[in-house]
Order: structure tokens, then sequence, then C-alpha cells
């Protein structure tokens, strides 16, 4: 590990200056933000209808033969993949009788990391000090060394003698149907494979790479690597048990489409029922908006902080005074991102769950009343001690 320390001085008109920028592209991502919200209620409720629709509709068939009464039909079916011709790797000579056969493949190079610390002065002035610190770590893909700050002495190879790649077998049979590979490509479940020969493998592979703990490793010594070294490991999907929700069409199936549109295709490893899996897709659904909710909320809040910035800038002539208004307008960010994203919320679920949307509307207007009535609350009547006493 290596360290390079740079320090750059600049001037309060040269920060204002890009606060300012800052502020503009702040707005840019209220903008961003809250149209991201607002889409993913949307999608949240469109998803919800599709499966609901979809578990209403669903029967479940047998999938030992193919019933041409159900084409059309969005049906619910469990069974066993199985495979034809085993999958090979022809640079190693791996083979595996499975859905799937993946090849990662990891390079060791430098990397760059930048830790920046930033100073204010009196007057409005700051310092900032960037340390770029360089280690040596396994990357699935080549790191550019030419971008490094300090390139020399951290000089990666170009380009990795082999790269990760997934082969995936075709027909995956399903009993009497045929998967398509839509359904193919979310069939999970990958094992580790290990590798004990490489005597199939090509003279490039053969000649220079060994084997360490069912890996594949190119260099001189595993437990000491040095920057190009290379490791390749295998992991397979094998073949399994799975069920599948989707629309039969002759002896495969495609995406049933709803009525809003959307589409059901669900597959899950196992033998899983036909309510269990309109369950996990709604699970699923669930995660997946929540995660939405929290990042927007966030990068509303680091976009007010952006609007806001030019103020802490301004009182940062004193640097304590410069920090305090810092903290204040970090806490009015929050609180405008929560209000932002409360009114987002509230009305696109008033345009698509009216009750909940006002039930939310009617809470982020109770937020804001607080709020201006804390900020407009008098001082109050003096106290007791600050009133002298009557003459008696």
């Amino acid at each position: 590990m290596s360290e390079h320390v740079e320090v750059t001085r600049r001037g309060l008109g040269s920060r204002g200056k890009d606060s300012i920028g800052g502020a503009l592209f702040g707005l840019i991502l209220v903008l961003v933000g809250t149209y991201l919200l607002f889409w993913n209620e949307g999608r949240a409720v469109k998803r919800y209808k599709d499966l609901i629709e979809g578990a209403g509709a669903v029967v479940s068939i047998a999938s030992d033969r193919v019933d041409p009464a159900m084409e059309g039909t969005l049906v619910h079916l469990s069974g066993e993949t199985k495979t034809q011709a085993p999958l090979l790797d022809e640079a190693f000579g791996v083979t595996a009788q499975a859905v799937k056969l993946i090849r990662e493949a990891e390079m060791y190079q430098w990397v760059e990391i930048v830790r920046t610390e930033t100073k204010e002065k009196i007057g409005g002035s700051s310092e900032e000090v960037k340390t770029y610190t360089y280690e040596k770590e396994w990357r699935s893909s080549p790191v550019d060394s030419n971008r490094f700050k300090v390139p020399a002495n951290h000089r990666n190879p170009t380009e990795m003698r082999f790269q990760g790649a997934t082969l995936t077998a075709r027909p995956v049979i399903f009993g009497a149907f045929t998967l398509p590979d839509f359904l193919v490509a979310r069939i999970g479940g990958a094992r580790l494979l290990s590798i004990d020969t490489l005597e199939n493998s090509v003279e490039e592979v053969r000649s220079v790479a060994k084997l360490d703990g069912g890996l594949v490793y190119f260099g001189n010594d595993p437990k000491s690597p040095v920057v190009g070294d290379l490791r390749v490991r295998f992991l397979t999907v094998p073949n399994g048990p799975a069920s599948v929700v989707a629309q039969q069409a002759g002896s495969t199936f495609v995406p049933y489409t709803t009525k809003t549109g959307g589409s059901v295709e669900l597959l899950e490893s196992g033998l899983v029922g036909p309510a269990e899996m309109f369950q996990m897709a709604q699970d699923r659904n669930k995660r997946l908006t929540w995660a939405i909710r929290v990042g927007g909320f966030f990068l509303l809040a680091i976009a007010f902080s952006m609007i806001l910035r030019p103020i802490a800038v301004l009182a940062s002539i004193l640097p304590f005074l410069g920090r305090l208004v810092g903290t204040g307008t970090t806490i009015v960010a929050f609180l405008l991102a929560g209000i932002v994203w409360g009114l987002t919320v509230s009305i696109a679920w008033t345009l698509h769950r009216p009750f909940l949307g006002v039930v939310i509307l009617v809470g982020t207007a109770f937020l804001l009343f607080l709020i201006v009535k804390r900020v407009r609350r008098p001082a109050g009547p003096p106290s007791l001690q600050a009133t002298p006493p009557p003459l008696v």
C-alpha cells in the first residue's frame, strides 16, 4: 500500500461560485427525485394489481403432458428441469450437465482509493486535503491505471487473459414443455464446481496454469499474488425442481398480459404452490418499492443540501459559524426532503389509491403544521426571576 497527499487551497469566491453551480444541479435532482418517487408509486400499484389478477386467473396443471385446452391460459406447474448435451468451456475443458456453467475470472490489480477532508479557514477560504491510497485487490474487470493520480509504480495490465462468461443450456426441458430463455434466465442457485484436472484445457492454459483448492490460478504463488495474477473459478446451476407461472403457448410459455398492460411470468426453485409464488412476488414488489422510496428520500435530502449550500459557504467567513450553519441547513434539507417525499407519495397514492393517499397527505400536512408552529412560536412570558420584586 502507498499514499499520495494533495492539498488544494480555495478562496471564498471560488467556493461560492461552485456552491451556486451545485445549487442549480440540486434543483435538477429535486425534479428527478420527485419524478422517481411518483413513478415508483404508480409502478408498485400496477404490479400489485397485475399479481392480484394473475392469482385469480392461474390454473394448476401437470407438467408431464401438454393440454391443448389450456392454450393461452395462465398456468402453474412444477417439475424437474432437464438438459440434453453437457455444457463445455472449451478453453479450460470443463464440462457440466447443468442449466448454466459460469466462469468467474479475477485479476490482482492496483486500485485507487480517494479520501477527501476539507478544513475551513477564517475569511471563507478552505483547504482541501485529498489522500490517494493505492492497494492491491482482486477485481473481475481491468482497472485503468492511466486514470490514477499517480500512475507511476501502480501499473495494471490493460487486458485480462480470460474473462468471465456464462454458458446456458438450450433447450431446457421441463416435463413435456420447453422453458423459454426469459424463464431460464431466472433459474438461480449457483454452486461452486471444483476443478481437479486441466488435462482437457487448451495449451495456453495447460502450460502455465495450476490448480489451487479447486480454482485455476495463473501466477507463481497463489499465497503471495502479484499484480497481473489471474484466478478462475467455475460455478454451475444444476438441474432440479422448479415451479413456473406463465401463459401456455403450445409446448412452451410466454408472459401473461394483464388488463393493465403489465405481465406475469414467475419462476421459483423447488416445488412451490401458486399462492406462495404470488405472495413471494408481492413481497419482492414491496421490497423494491421501499428501496426506491428510501433512495428517493435521500436523493431529495442531498439535493436540498446542495441548494442550501451557498448559505453555509457564505457563513464560513468564520469557520465555527460555517459549521453551525452547515448543520442547520442539513437539518432543514432533511425536513424539506420529508415534506416533498410525503407530498409526492400522497399525491401519487391519491391517484391510484385515494383513501391511503388522503391519509398520507393529511399526515404530511400535519407535519408541516407542526414545523411552522414550532418556528413561529412566541418566546413566552418573562420568567419570574427577571421581574423585580414589589415594594413593600
